[in-house]
C-alpha cells in the first residue's frame, strides 16, 4: 500500500517561515544542497511516528501544501491516475541522488506529489 513519505509547504519567505517552525514546533531546517532552492524539515527523530518534508518558494505551480505518497512504480502510478480521473500537473522528472517524481491533481483538484525511490536517478 503506498504511504504519504514526505510534505512540502510553499512560502513566499522560506527563509521566515523556516525560523517561523523552528521556533513554534522546534523543527530542524536546513537549506538542501541541490540544484533548486529547497530547504529539508525534519519534524523529529529518526524512528518516531510522523514524517519529514521541505519548503520551497510558492510559485503558480505550487501554491498550497502537498503530500508526497512513496510509490514502487511511477509510470504505472501515472496511468493509474490519469484512467481514474485524475491529471499529471507536471510530469515525471528526475530528483538526483533520490528517485523519480510527479505531481498530480485527484478527481477533488488537490494537488499531491508520487515519488519512485531510485538513488540513480539522474
Amino acid at each position: 500500500m503506498a504511504r504519504v513519505v514526505h510534505f512540502e509547504i510553499p512560502a513566499d519567505d522560506p527563509q521566515r517561515v523556516s525560523t517561523f517552525f523552528e521556533s513554534v514546533f522546534g523543527w530542524k531546517t536546513q537549506k538542501w544542497d541541490g540544484p533548486v532552492d529547497y530547504w529539508m524539515v525534519m519534524t523529529g527523530e529518526p524512528g518516531s511516528p510522523g514524517i519529514d518534508g521541505g519548503l520551497l518558494v510558492k510559485s503558480q505551480g505550487n501554491p498550497m501544501v502537498v503530500n508526497t505518497i512513496d510509490v514502487d512504480d511511477l509510470d504505472a502510478v501515472i496511468a493509474k491516475i490519469e484512467s481514474n480521473g485524475g491529471t499529471i500537473t507536471a510530469p515525471k522528472m528526475a530528483v538526483p541522488g533520490v528517485g523519480w517524481m510527479a505531481y498530480f491533481k485527484d478527481t477533488e483538484g488537490n494537488v499531491h506529489g508520487i515519488m519512485q525511490s531510485d538513488e540513480g536517478a539522474s
